[in-house]
């Protein structure tokens, strides 16, 4: 257990049954009434960040938080295989706890793990990726880079908006944070 008054950045305790960090916080004592604590969380699982005040002196239980880097082996209709890079051992996580976080990854390709109390709770890739477009529709004479966009479809299955002036085979770099495209690679 942890109270208000040993509160850190960083640190991850429980608040209603679902695990925060708090981003900031501060301890604020008014001249008239008890001292309180007003903190800024954010949520593990959804990453939404919201501001909670709290009694001074208030207790909650703290949380181990572990991230790991793992590689992402493949994906079976109804789970994830990673492997820990460093004891090679193998993890099948369900759909449920990756999400469509992978959606933009393809096979041994490094990922961040993030474990709560020992539980794998979420799967982060990398901040950009390089996907080959499978499928898109043809470029047309006339077609600018400051033009507009048509749907393409990556390597992965994942459709993005890209330039009017790629084409099928092109290799582009994606943010996977937003799902946008950034640059073309190569072609």
């Amino acid at each position: 257990m942890v109270s208000t008054n040993d509160f850190k950045n960083g640190m991850a305790v429980e608040v209603d049954g679902q695990p925060f960090t708090i981003v900031e916080f501060q301890h604020v004592k008014p001249g008239k009434g008890g001292a309180f604590v007003r903190t800024k969380l954010k949520n593990l699982n959804t990453g939404a960040v919201l501001e909670k005040t709290f009694r001074a002196g208030e207790k909650f239980r703290r949380l181990r938080v572990e991230s790991k880097k793992m590689l992402y082996l493949y994906s079976t209709p109804d789970e994830v295989v990673l492997m820990d890079n460093e004891t090679y051992e193998q993890l099948s996580l369900s759909l449920t706890v990756v999400g469509d976080s992978l959606k933009f990854v393809k096979d041994n390709i490094d990922v961040e793990l993030l474990t709560i109390d020992g539980a794998p709770a979420a799967i982060t890739p990398p901040i950009f990726v390089e996907l080959a477009i499978t499928d898109t529709q043809p470029g047309v004479k006339g077609d600018t880079v400051s033009g507009g966009s048509k749907p393409a479809t990556l390597e992965t299955g994942a459709s993005v908006s890209v330039p009017l002036f790629l084409k099928a085979g092109d290799v582009i770099k994606i943010d996977t944070r937003s799902g946008e495209y950034v640059e073309r690679v190569s072609s």
